[in-house]
């Protein structure tokens, strides 16, 4: 049986002891019951003050965030805390993941002066840790390698203090796109290989998952000093034991920290919630990510790549800091 006849047939057997539920279109196109939320699938609003000064910061610069693009459901949590990832180089991707809420078609050209409106919305903002990413521009030559640069660089220029954590595409055929990423000296390297290999086809076809996991590993090969971070998301049909050994190749892969998230649809159209994992089985997750050696594991229903990234971020640097005493 193929991953997405899996998938559908799961979700099914699922819903029909669930109900009232609502049409739902697979990644194939097929309409399948849709799953009503648990109760542990609860966004808080956002409060006053804070948030209305962040969409104030966020508009007033020109910018475009994941937060939104995506459909975070922790953006009224972040936001309050005046806190927003940035998306670089526009609001439309040249993929078409099937759980992905951005937009796809052709991208419009770089905007030039992003890298400027991105560092002074940082200082606005008065972040001490940033995330940056970006949606997939297989259209450029070198993937938008050279612009998350300057990005970077103007962070480096107008926030000197500030930490600086990248999300990246696959770069996917964009030879040395990674070299110049890293030559930009981030102080982590993020891409997530989102889901295990078995569904990639239906889930994320355009990439490819040895790829970005040997993306992963190169980057460590190439600056040993950066931190590596992924994630995974859950719900979408994969079993425990394919997550145990997506673990395995993370950690093969000299992946530092681990995100798990429980996966949400966002519209009929994306792929169907399988299965709403349990905030217990989470927890079980995180356990047995540390057990095999990962420095931080990251791991609920409401976990994305950047929720908590500054505190995370001084985590990772603790462990580093503990893990060094050691030796």
């Amino acid at each position: 049986m193929s991953a997405t006849a899996t998938a559908t047939a799961t979700a099914t057997a699922n819903t029909e002891q669930m109900s009232p539920a609502r049409p739902s279109a697979d990644s194939g196109g097929v309409v399948r019951a849709r799953l009503p939320k648990p109760d542990w699938i609860r966004v808080r609003a956002p409060g006053p003050g804070a948030h209305a000064e962040t969409v104030d910061i966020v508009r007033r610069h020109g910018l475009t965030t994941v937060c939104e693009e995506a459909g975070c459901p922790n953006i009224g949590e972040c936001w309050s805390k005046r806190h927003a990832t940035f998306m670089i180089m526009g609001d439309t991707c040249t993929r078409a993941c099937a759980f992905c809420n951005v937009r796809t078609g052709m991208p419009r050209p770089l905007d030039p002066l992003e890298p400027e409106r991105v560092a002074k919305a940082a200082g606005d903002l008065g972040l001490t840790h940033i995330v940056i990413t970006s949606v997939d521009r297989d259209d450029l030559a070198d993937g938008g390698a050279e612009h998350f640069a300057r990005v970077i660089s103007a962070l480096r220029v107008s926030s000197p203090q500030t930490t600086v954590e990248i999300l990246t595409p696959d770069f996917l055929r964009k030879d040395r796109a990674l070299e110049t990423v890293l030559a930009s000296a981030p102080d982590v390297f993020n891409h997530n290989l989102e889901t295990v290999p078995r569904l990639y086809l239906s889930i994320r076809p355009g990439a490819r998952y040895f790829h970005s996991l040997r993306l992963l590993q190169r980057a460590k090969e190439i600056d040993p000093n950066v931190f590596t971070k992924s994630g995974i998301m859950v719900g979408l049909g994969e079993t425990r034991e394919e997550i145990m050994q997506v673990m395995d190749d993370m950690r093969s892969a000299g992946v530092d920290f681990l995100t798990i998230g429980q996966y949400l649809q966002p519209s009929p159209r994306h792929a169907p919630v399988v299965r709403f994992v349990p905030p217990a089985e989470f927890q079980s997750l995180r356990q047995i990510g540390m057990a095999k050696g990962f420095a931080l594991v990251a791991s609920s229903p409401f976990t994305r790549s950047s929720y908590h990234a500054g505190d995370d971020f001084a985590k990772l640097q603790a462990a580093r800091r503990a893990a060094t005493a050691r030796i």
